[in-house]
């Protein structure tokens, strides 16, 4: 019986002899290696037969498995581990198919150590690179029951970290050997991802909040690297940085189901860090992919709670500012036209306290609150948005955000109603406010492209509503585009300072293109400066916004003719404080008094003319004395010291209009410019910057033309109304309009007439005015009769006396 039996045993193939002399009788003893090492000569000598080695001890493997012979089992597994690492032929894959089948029970199997061995097996594998690729491989079953065991809940702590850990090292094998092979399994596919990223975001979850983190760690202690959270933070930065283009949204669309399922949002603080760890791992180019996630889910999230809101917006800046290398996209105003959409849908939900519009009144308080905070968020998102774009698209992007302010002009209506004054109200502050935001470290030596007239007009326009706090948002917008220098920090406080040296000011002489946005644009800034003096409303805050645009304005934008339009300006504010036609408050008058001191002395010390400088140290030296509550150091304090008596102060503590353009005159400086008071030229924009509506608006317009007008010091002080001044007030209102409509005709010509006709009807016009013109040439250049009728030259010939052509006095319509 048992010759038969050794006879039978003899006949057995080579490889089942191979594979059965590596299994010792006591399973203790490990691995036979002299036996191993006959196997792998053997493997390597007949490749042919790897499928047949691998499909034998695979039988073996589950043999021992189902009997609980695991000694056993682990001789398998470091066998089949040493086979693998030493072929390398074109055979290896059907040994492989056997190796994963062995592989997949060993993780089917309820104890974790035989699903750590075969997780440590797959590991081994997965470092391996195929000569050949397999078509027909699926690692489907292993990123499922990988991803289970990222989630164990074993009752062992220490198990249960083992089993992760196993878990997060197994999904780094499957993506290691899938990722960048076309022709394995995609595993990029929704399936997948869905099941890989949230296991490692579990993983991260679980890590101590406590302890801070680099975003880049390239170094860690032993503990750390023993910890799941640390290995999934790995493993996830590595899948993140192999993502291609057409991968990123298929990976990052799993990380925002899972924070909207596990409220990760509300805290923010995991939600901030995860997208820092994506930002920091995927390529720099495909950042703005990962904007347009966070955007597209923000639309998406637009009726969820505002804590939930702000969460996004918060993880939308900390990205914005880690892209700052790159660019946030092709469509940059796309990205700020949803911030802003949801600012405004924020606005409304704020005033309606609910989502539906139909909110209850308990819970509006609450709803306020968490829409302001929110509010803060997208606009620090705006912000953080505009630091990272070049030059000329923060300029595009400052454009977009003023055209959607709503604001009562000629073109404009505002919303009706007192909802829609609320509306309009806040949405104009929240909007200036992102503008500041945006204009903040703004730096453009060209100032008629940081301030074009479509964009200054409308933020001018804006300077002249009735609440100050938006008139106030317009004045900081402005200094921010002024001060190219960083001089506003240096003077934030309103002083008489008497060395300006100590100040430490940076002034750069001004350039062409300062000086031709100066021409262009001056009057208007000063028509809006001193109409914005006159606002009663006006507190400290205003008047330091105000002190620091002259000065700036000085330092930045000066010439010769800006200083001297500059002391008209603060002149003529001083004028508005003496006479008070406006009834300001005491405190007004004694703050535009303080203003004006403050600023004068400043200008006085950097034209440096001595004779200048002595009136204004005399004027504030006698303000000192007489009446301190004309100096901004008793003016802008806490407790502000004012006077009731304004009206009865002496000529000596005003500064003179006709002693400053005596002393500036001799210097150089135009004096006849010097001496003619400022008066602001009142346009169309600035008489219904105030309007509450369209109903108003003539007469509005009647009310500041019969204000302003020169003939108002000659009429009576109260006329008689009567049928025939209402009457006739009501004509000049039609002849307005038929003018108006008459303009409009003519637009309208130029716009749709055939151009053949529009010729025509110049070239008549044009013929017209030269035959006017060669007229007033004849008359112009005909001598004047003498008496004799000739001049007779010194030779005794007659010669008729003619007026060189530069020496002619031209008509003002006539020259151009």
């Amino acid at each position: 019986m048992y010759g038969v039996c050794g006879c039978c045993g003899a006949l057995r193939p080579r490889y089942k002899r191979l594979v059965d002399n590596i299994f010792p009788e006591d399973p203790e003893d490990g691995l036979v290696k002299t036996n191993m090492e006959k196997l792998t000569f053997y493997a390597l000598s007949a490749p042919e037969k790897l499928d047949r080695i691998g499909a034998y001890l695979s039988e073996r493997l589950i043999r021992d498995v189902s009997r609980h012979r695991y000694g056993y089992v682990c001789i398998a597994m470091e066998a089949l581990d040493q086979l693998l690492m030493a072929c390398h032929c074109q055979s290896i894959n059907l040994f492989v198919e056997s190796f994963l089948k062995m592989v997949a029970k060993l993780l089917e199997s309820e104890k974790p150590n035989l699903q750590i061995l075969g997780t440590n097996s797959f590991v081994k594998f997965a470092n391996i690179e195929e000569d050949t690729p397999s078509y027909h491989r699926s690692y489907d079953f292993f990123v499922s029951r990988f991803s289970e065991m990222c989630h164990s809940s074993h009752d062992d702590p220490d198990v249960r970290t083992k089993i992760r850990m196993s878990g997060i090292k197994g999904l780094q094998g499957v993506v290691r050997k899938t990722v960048n092979d076309e022709l394995q399994a995609n595993i990029w596919d929704p399936q997948h991802m869905d099941k890989i990223v949230p296991s490692l975001l579990f993983n991260l979850q679980h890590a101590e909040e406590a302890e801070s983190r680099s975003p880049s760690p390239l170094q860690a202690t032993e503990k750390e690297k023993e910890s799941p959270a640390e290995l999934a933070e790995r493993c996830l930065r590595e899948l993140l940085g192999r993502a291609a283009y057409g991968n990123i949204k298929n990976a990052i669309k799993p990380v925002l189901i899972h924070l909207d399922n596990h409220s990760l949002w509300e805290p923010k603080t995991f939600a901030i860090r995860c997208f820092k760890i994506i930002m920091y791992s995927i390529q720099p180019q495909h950042s703005h992919l990962v904007i347009q996630q966070l955007l597209g889910h923000l639309d998406a999230n637009s009726k969820s709670a505002a804590t939930v809101r702000a969460g996004i917006v918060e993880v939308l800046s900390e990205a914005a500012v880690i892209a700052a290398s790159g660019s946030v996209g092709p469509t940059v105003l796309e990205v700020f036209n949803t911030l802003l959409r949801q600012l405004r849908l924020s606005i409304d939900y704020a005033l309606t306290g609910s989502y539906d519009g139909a909110g209850s009144v308990g819970t509006k308080i609450i709803k306020e609150h968490e829409e302001r905070m929110f509010q803060e968020a997208v606009i620090k998102t705006i912000g953080s948005f505009a630091s990272t774009l070049p030059t000329y698209q923060r300029s595009e992007v400052m454009l977009f955000i003023m055209s959607k302010v709503p604001l009562p002009s000629l073109h404009q209506a505002v919303e009706a109603g007192k909802a829609g004054e609320n509306r309009n109200r806040l949405t104009q502050i929240m909007l200036l406010k992102s503008l500041l935001q945006v204009s903040l470290g703004f730096q453009c030596s060209n100032m008629l492209t940081a301030l074009p007239s479509s964009f200054l007009d409308r933020l001018l326009s804006a300077a002249l509503m009735e609440d100050a706090e938006i008139r106030l948002f317009v004045l900081e917008i402005l200094i921010s585009f002024i001060d190219r220098h960083g001089n506003r920090h240096k003077f934030s406080a309103i002083s008489t300072i008497s060395d300006i040296s100590v100040l430490k000011l940076k002034v750069d002489k001004c350039s062409r293109q300062d000086t031709v946005f100066m021409k262009k644009h001056a009057q208007q800034l000063y028509r809006h400066i001193y109409l914005t003096c006159k606002e009663e409303s006006n507190v400290q805050a205003h008047y330091e916004a105000l002190y620091s645009m002259l000065v700036l304005i000085s330092i930045e934008l000066a010439n010769e003719e800006v200083v001297v339009d500059l002391i008209r300006l603060v002149l003529a504010v001083q004028e508005i404080a003496q006479i008070n036609e406006d009834n300001l408050p005491a405190y007004n008058r004694c703050a535009l008094y303080a203003l004006g001191a403050a600023y004068l002395n400043l200008i006085s010390q950097l034209t440096t003319v001595p004779t200048f400088c002595q009136h204004i140290h005399e004027v504030i030296q006698m303000r000192q004395k007489e009446a301190p509550y004309l100096l901004p150091e008793d003016v802008f304090v806490e407790r502000p010291r004012l006077s009731r008596s304004l009206d009865r102060l002496g000529p000596e503590v005003f500064f003179r209009q006709s002693k400053i353009s005596e002393v500036l005159g001799g210097s150089g400086y135009n004096s006849d410019r010097l001496s003619t008071p400022y008066v602001p030229q009142l346009t169309d924009e600035d008489r219904l910057s105030k309007r509450k509506s369209i109903g108003e608006t003539i007469s509005l317009q009647v009310e500041v033309e019969s204000r302003n007008s020169p003939e108002r010091e000659e009429r009576a002080p109260a006329e008689e109304i009567t049928y025939e001044t209402l009457k006739k007030a009501i004509d000049s209102v039609a002849v307005e309009e038929q003018e108006r409509e008459r303009r409009r005709q003519v637009v309208e010509k130029f716009q749709k007439a055939p151009f053949e006709e529009i010729a025509a009807h110049c070239g008549a016009r044009a013929t017209l005015l030269q035959s006017k013109l060669n007229q007033i040439f004849e008359i112009t250049i005909r001598p004047p009769p003498s008496p004799s009728g000739t001049i007779t030259a010194a030779y005794g010939q007659p010669q008729n006396h003619s007026i060189p052509v530069y020496e002619m006095k031209f008509p003002d319509l006539c020259v151009y």
